[in-house]
């Protein structure tokens, strides 16, 4: 990483090395969990993508990956409202051990949504790994299983989050400068 950070960060939070090292643990702890069962990880798009792929190459069990993207809407005052689907799933999860993948959980309510549209589904299992997570914003109390990082309430960009799709290919994640947000 370089000296100078591009317009519109204002520090780094976690640096590369701090991340590949948190991902390591967690994905022997994954490994342990599900030593000897199928896992199947699925990604909430877009932003998991990153965290995701960097996860999976370090988990020492065979597993597969599937995606679901979705698009949450805020009611007139501003709260958190509407979640729906926008991409599902490729395949069928029933009977199968399931670790959804987020990059950041923050107030719970799409995560809540996820997790029951997905245990309707017939899992025989179903947990969640986050690369962050902002518990000072929970309004909905969700289970988190697994979680790299715990942030303070600031914006954040790189590796897979964004602002306006912009930043998510950083190699670290550091705070957007607040005129920026």
């Amino acid at each position: 990483m370089t000296a100078t950070l591009p317009a519109g960060i204002e520090r780094v939070l976690f640096t590369e090395e701090q991340i590949e090292r948190r991902i390591d643990e967690i994905a022997g702890q994954i490994s342990d969990r599900y030593k000897d069962k199928n896992l199947k990880l699925i990604g909430v798009l877009k932003g998991s993508v990153f965290f995701l792929a960097a996860l999976a190459r370090k988990i020492r069990l065979p597993l597969k990956i599937d995606f679901l993207a979705i698009s949450s809407f805020t009611n007139k005052s501003g709260a958190p409202g509407l979640v729906r689907i926008a991409k599902d799933l490729d395949d069928s999860i029933e009977g199968e051990d399931v670790l959804l993948v987020e990059d950041i959980v923050d107030t719970g309510f799409t995560l809540r949504y996820l997790l029951q549209t997905l245990a309707s589904r017939g899992p025989n299992s179903l947990a969640v790994c986050t690369f962050l997570d902002r518990n000072s914003r929970r309004i909905v109390q969700v289970p988190v299983e697994f979680r790299c990082f715990e942030i303070p309430d600031h914006f954040v960009i790189g590796f897979g989050l964004d602002y306006n799709q912009l930043y998510r290919n950083l190699n670290y994640v550091a705070v957007l400068k607040p005129d920026r947000e």
